[in-house]
């Protein structure tokens, strides 16, 4: 299964957001033109490196860096002996948590850890709806949970996202609207991709009761792993990581880890 990052649908929603695609033997290259200095080039996850169509592309669009986030340590190798540098912070997650949906649902519950068990039971009937087609309100629900100190992806992203991924793209809030999560699908795999919590809706525990629609959401549209999108990594050390992580860790499931990021930096052409 290819990243999300090398699908179409995501090619298309960061055409939408105006970053320039380059899409060359199904692998997707983001550009990003930065006005007098050049551009800077972004390859997420791809399933191959060739560094003939970077070149080419480095020099069609005056790049002045490229940025690499590979999935394996061989491709990360490579990488080194073309003189890229290992950076010391990732734009993507280094390290992940994968749950295996081809698990029935009664088994998906058996593999819960006991505090996700006990806030999905706590919220049973409370319902979670689907906002795709009521993205501003969703939105604004986002907003009033984290304040100004969280960043809130613009109105206009959220509905290129949904456009992009079209029925790939879940919307789901909490009829109190005290949690909320979009998740994505691409090439069978499912992303909990962003979420939202407010102070009620920790003391509920009722971001539990979204993410367990998202599982059971991808599961009946046939998705084979659900990837939890980001845990805390050691290697890069985020402390503000942890609290999520082990939330997202009662849900079961098994880490997955990258390299991290590698930047190759030239003078303006």
């Amino acid at each position: 299964m290819i990243d999300i990052r090398q699908t179409p649908q995501y090619a298309k929603y960061l055409k939408n957001i105006e970053w320039t695609v380059e899409r060359v033997n199904e692998t997707n290259y983001f550009i990003k033109k930065l006005p007098l200095i050049g551009s800077v080039i972004k390859l997420q996850r791809p399933e191959e490196i060739n560094n003939k169509t970077i070149n080419e592309l480095t020099k069609k669009y005056r790049a002045f860096q490229t940025i690499i986030e590979p999935k394996a340590e061989l491709d990360a190798k490579y990488l080194l002996s073309l003189g890229y540098r290992k950076s010391k912070s990732s734009y993507l997650p280094t390290k992940t948590l994968q749950l295996d949906l081809t698990k029935s649902r009664k088994q998906l519950f058996k593999g819960l850890k006991r505090d996700a068990k006990l806030a999905i039971k706590k919220n049973k009937e409370l319902k979670a709806l689907d906002y795709g087609t009521n993205i501003k309100i969703f939105r604004e629900n986002w907003e009033n949970s984290v304040g100004w100190k969280r960043y809130v992806p613009p109105f206009t992203h959220l509905v290129s996202l949904k456009k992009s991924f079209k029925n790939n793209c879940l919307f789901l809030i909490t009829e109190d609207s005290s949690s909320g999560a979009i998740f994505l699908i691409g090439d069978k795999m499912a992303y909990y991709w962003q979420a939202f919590t407010s102070n009620e809706g920790r003391e509920l525990q009722s971001q539990s009761k979204i993410v367990w629609e998202g599982l059971l959401w991808a599961k009946k549209k046939g998705v084979k792993v659900f990837d939890f999108e980001g845990i805390y990594d050691s290697r890069f050390p985020n402390k503000s990581w942890l609290g999520f992580t082990h939330f997202k860790k009662s849900f079961g499931g098994y880490e997955v880890s990258h390299p991290g990021s590698f930047t190759k930096n030239l003078l303006p052409f």
